[in-house]
């Protein structure tokens, strides 16, 4: 499997992808991703959206092997456009990645079990146009913690732009996810939401 992800260049003008590049030296902090042939810019996230990833890693321990890891913000080429790509709150991802040393730190999406985002400033990014770039992307599963409306979204079954299944979970559910991340987990939605606080 090949991670190397190169592109032309047009008469030596800035494409993209370097123009992404200076965003993110202009932007510290910030994520910038392209998407849809759109660069996308992501303001810092707030102290409860950085604790309730830090509360899904721990919970996710059990997939941190010698096979799959948990990582947060790892590159993701995308296809479709031909610099898109997108930076995932977290996901799980195959170990063999760390061997590649893929151009831009943009990683094969064949390498990606599972990707979550949580919603902040960004909603309809995460809800609505990651949704499809995801799914074009063959990535199994994508776990959305919707700070907005309460809940948590979990796709399954990518086919073409959408995901097959798409479920919603409350507080007071426990969502199991799938058994392809490499080991079984359920989340306690509730707890996930109550650490997650609200976001518009």
């Amino acid at each position: 499997m090949s991670a190397a992800f190169k592109h032309p260049r047009d008469h030596g003008k800035p494409d993209l992808l370097e123009w992404a590049k200076v965003f993110d030296e202009k932007l510290p902090g910030h994520r910038v991703e392209i998407l849809g042939g759109m660069i996308t810019v992501t303001p810092l996230p707030d102290a409860c959206h950085a604790v309730v990833l830090t509360d899904l890693t721990l919970t996710l321990r059990p997939v941190h092997t010698e096979k799959t890891m948990v990582v947060q913000r790892l590159g993701l080429r995308l296809p479709g456009a031909p610099f898109d790509f997108a930076i995932p709150d977290l996901a799980i991802v195959d170990t063999d990645c760390e061997a590649q040393h893929p151009e831009w730190n943009l990683y094969d999406p064949a390498f990606f079990r599972l990707v979550l985002e949580v919603t902040s400033a960004n909603y309809d990014l995460d809800t609505q146009t990651k949704v499809p770039a995801y799914a074009r992307a063959g990535i199994p599963a994508y776990v959305i913690v919707d700070r907005k409306y309460r809940r948590l979204h979990i796709l399954t079954d990518p086919v073409g732009n959408w995901y097959r299944s798409h479920r919603f979970y409350d507080p007071g559910e426990r969502a199991a996810l799938p058994v392809s991340i490499g080991a079984e987990i359920e989340l306690d939605v509730g707890a996930i939401i109550e650490r997650a606080g609200y976001c518009s």
